[in-house]
C-alpha cells in the first residue's frame, strides 16, 4: 500500500510538472516571434534565454541527481543553466546574434523533454538510492516550483514589452474608486517563521528552514496595501525630490536613473495613466502601487511610518487573537477555494478592497495575492540554514545584504507559493516586480 501511495504521489507531481510546462509554453506564445530576442528589462537575459533555461534546469537537475545520464549538448546545458541578477551596474551587453537560433533552441528543448519523459517513464532512479540522494518526488517538486517561479518573473519581463510586440489577452476591466485606508492594531504575540526539518516535513526551499519563533511587540499596520492614489500624494508632495526621505544609496540610484515615478505609471499630459499588461489603462486609483523597495521606503519615511519586518508581516497575516497561528490569513482552507487575485487569475492588479474575505484574524485585508509586499528585513538565512545540494546557490548567492524579503504573492503567483513559510526576495532598486507594500507604526 505504501508503494502504491508513493507511485501516486510521483504521478501527481509529474502531471503538475506537465501542467507547468503548458503554462510556460502559453506564456511564451504571448510574445510575437520577432521579439523573442528582446531584452525588456536591462538587468535580465534576453527572452530567448528563458526558453532554453526552463528545460536546461530540469535536465541538469534530473540527470545529476536522479538519472545519471550523459549530456548530449554540454555547451547548451551550460549556456542556459543560470540567470543573472546584477546589482546596481554590470548590466549584460550581449547581442541577439550571440544566441543560438530559435530553431536550435526549440530543438534543444524538445530533445530534453523527450529524454526526461522517457527516463521518468522508465522509473529507474539510481542516484536517488545513494546515501546523499534525493527522492524523485522532491526533485519533481523542485522542477515544478522552479518553472512556476519563472512563469511569474517572465510576466514581469513581458509587461515591459511594447504592446505591438505581444499578442493581447482578454481581461475583465474593474472599476476604480478611492479606498479609505486605516491602521489596525496587532497585539503583541509570537510569529513562527519557516519550516521544521524531519521525515514528515513538507517541501520547502532551503531558506525556509529551520523554523524558529520570535516575539513581536504590539504594532499597527495598514488595513490595505498602499494604493496608486495614496502614492500619488507622495509624488505630488515632492517625495522624489526630497533627499531626506531616501537613504544615500537609494537617492544615488534614483538620481543616476532619473526616476521620478513608479515604473508602471505613464504621464498623460497633466494626468497619469497605467501601463497594463496588454493596454494602457486609465489611472487605477484603488489598485496597489507597484514600486521598488527604495520607493516604498521613501514613502514610508514621508508618512512617518516604516515598512514591516518579516516577523511583523507574518504576525499580521497568520497570527490570531487567541495566540495560535494559522496557515493562511483566512484560516486553514486551501487557496484554490478562496477569493483573491493569485494563481494566474488576472494579468493586472485588482482594487485593494476587491476581496474583503481575503483577510487575517486581525482584519488585515489582501495579504495574499494582488501584489507581493516589501518588508524591511534583509534576505538572510534562518538559524540552522543548510544549502540544498541540488541547488546550492538558490539562496546563499543572495545573502549579501543587498536583497530584501517580500511576502504574500501577486496575480501571477502560483498557489503553492502562498504557504506561510515561503520567502521571496529582490534587490531594493528593482522596479519591475509586482510588489507593493503597506506601512506599520508603533
Amino acid at each position: 500500500m505504501a508503494t502504491q501511495s508513493k507511485v501516486t504521489a510521483i504521478d501527481q507531481l509529474r502531471n503538475s510538472l506537465l501542467e507547468a510546462r503548458a503554462n510556460s509554453d502559453r506564456l511564451f506564445q504571448i510574445v510575437r516571434e520577432h521579439s523573442l530576442y528582446e531584452r525588456p528589462i536591462p538587468e535580465r537575459h534576453r527572452i530567448v534565454f528563458y526558453i532554453g533555461h526552463l528545460e536546461a534546469f530540469d535536465w541538469n537537475l534530473f540527470r545529476t541527481h536522479l538519472f545519471s545520464l550523459e549530456s548530449r549538448t554540454p555547451a547548451f546545458d551550460q549556456l542556459f543553466a543560470f540567470g543573472i541578477d546584477p546589482v546596481d551596474g554590470g548590466l549584460p551587453t550581449d547581442q541577439p546574434g550571440d544566441w543560438p537560433s530559435l530553431l536550435e533552441v526549440r530543438s534543444y528543448v524538445q530533445t530534453l523533454r523527450n529524454l526526461i519523459d522517457d527516463a521518468l517513464d522508465g522509473g529507474f532512479f539510481p542516484l536517488a538510492d545513494k546515501p546523499d540522494g534525493y527522492s524523485p518526488d522532491t526533485l519533481l517538486r523542485v522542477a515544478y516550483e522552479h518553472r512556476l517561479m519563472h512563469a511569474e518573473t517572465l510576466a514581469y519581463m513581458f509587461h515591459q514589452l511594447p504592446y505591438s510586440r505581444k499578442h493581447p489577452q482578454y481581461q475583465d476591466s474593474q472599476s476604480t474608486s478611492p479606498v479609505a485606508n486605516e491602521m489596525l492594531e496587532i497585539p503583541a504575540g509570537q510569529a513562527t517563521l519557516g519550516l521544521s526539518r524531519g521525515p514528515s516535513a513538507p517541501f520547502g526551499w532551503d531558506n525556509e528552514f529551520e523554523s524558529f519563533t520570535i516575539n513581536v511587540r504590539r504594532f499597527r499596520i495598514d488595513k490595505h496595501m498602499v494604493t496608486n492614489a495614496d502614492f500619488l500624494r507622495f509624488v505630488e508632495a515632492g517625495g522624489y525630490l526630497n533627499p531626506q526621505l531616501w537613504s544615500p544609496e537609494d537617492w544615488q540610484w534614483k538620481e543616476r536613473q532619473s526616476i521620478s515615478h513608479p515604473a508602471f505609471w505613464n504621464s498623460a499630459g497633466s494626468a497619469w495613466s497605467y501601463r497594463g499588461m496588454f493596454e494602457e489603462l486609465p489611472f487605477p486609483s484603488d489598485w496597489p502601487v507597484y514600486v521598488s523597495h527604495a520607493e516604498a521606503s521613501a514613502y514610508a519615511s514621508w508618512a512617518k511610518k516604516s515598512l514591516p519586518t518579516e516577523a511583523q508581516w507574518h504576525r499580521a497575516a497568520n497570527g490570531t487573537s487567541q495566540g495560535a497561528e494559522q496557515p493562511y490569513p483566512w484560516g486553514t482552507a486551501a487557496p484554490g477555494s478562496n477569493p483573491g487575485n493569485f494563481d494566474f487569475r488576472r494579468w493586472d492588479p485588482a482594487p485593494v478592497n476587491a476581496f474583503p474575505f481575503n483577510k487575517s484574524d486581525f482584519d488585515v485585508v489582501g495579504q495574499l495575492g494582488n501584489g507581493w509586499e516589501w518588508t524591511s528585513t534583509p534576505f538572510a538565512p534562518f538559524p540552522g540554514f543548510q544549502a540544498s545540494a541540488y541547488y546550492p546557490g538558490y539562496s546563499a548567492n543572495f545573502f549579501d545584504g543587498k536583497h530584501f524579503v517580500i511576502k504574500g504573492g501577486s496575480a501571477r503567483t502560483a498557489a503553492c507559493f502562498l504557504r506561510s513559510s515561503f520567502r521571496n526576495w529582490f534587490q531594493p532598486h528593482y522596479q519591475y516586480v509586482y510588489a507593493g507594500f503597506r506601512c506599520v507604526s508603533e
